[in-house]
């Protein structure tokens, strides 16, 4: 678990770190370098949860390379299975990354959002204009990818 203490939204104990996988950990079914480590490290702090439709057909490498089993989003419907998926965990204990027009949902609903604003940059205009009516926090850096840290105001 992480516990933050945010001014002006007080205590939050995150346990969960919810990841879409292509165009967010991944691109075109290949695990971006250097993600699988900083991704394993914090498996002592949050349990990770990757979330896939599998489009390239390579989750499974992937899932071996972070020692993890992805849950499979069927077509159809996908941003409504997202954040079925972070409602079920307890939202208000997640944190999720994403970066596509899918992702925007289970990206309000989560405690903590980070948008991927590198890997799949033409997608990442509309998530923020899915997320425009929320109230921002704070922008940070995450990881090695340049990731825009998002976090809602419930």
């Amino acid at each position: 678990m992480i516990e933050l203490n945010i001014p002006g939204r007080g205590q939050i104990q995150l346990q969960h770190l919810v990841c879409d996988v292509n165009g967010t950990l991944a691109l075109d079914g290949h695990l971006l370098n250097g993600l699988a480590r900083p991704l394993t490290g914090l498996r002592d702090r949050l349990a990770l949860h990757l979330l896939t439709a599998d489009t390239h057909g390579r989750q499974q490498i992937i899932d071996q390379q972070l020692n993890v089993q992805a849950v499979r989003i069927q077509p159809g419907a996908e941003a409504a299975q997202k954040a079925e998926y972070v409602r079920r965990l307890g939202a208000e204990t997640v944190i999720a990354v994403g970066q596509g027009a899918n992702d925007a949902e289970m990206l309000q609903l989560a405690a903590i959002s980070r948008i991927a604003s590198e890997v799949m940059y033409p997608f990442r205009a509309c998530v923020s204009r899915r997320m425009s009516t929320s109230r921002v926090l704070s922008c940070l850096c995450f990881s090695r990818i340049d990731l825009t840290v998002v976090v809602i105001m419930k």
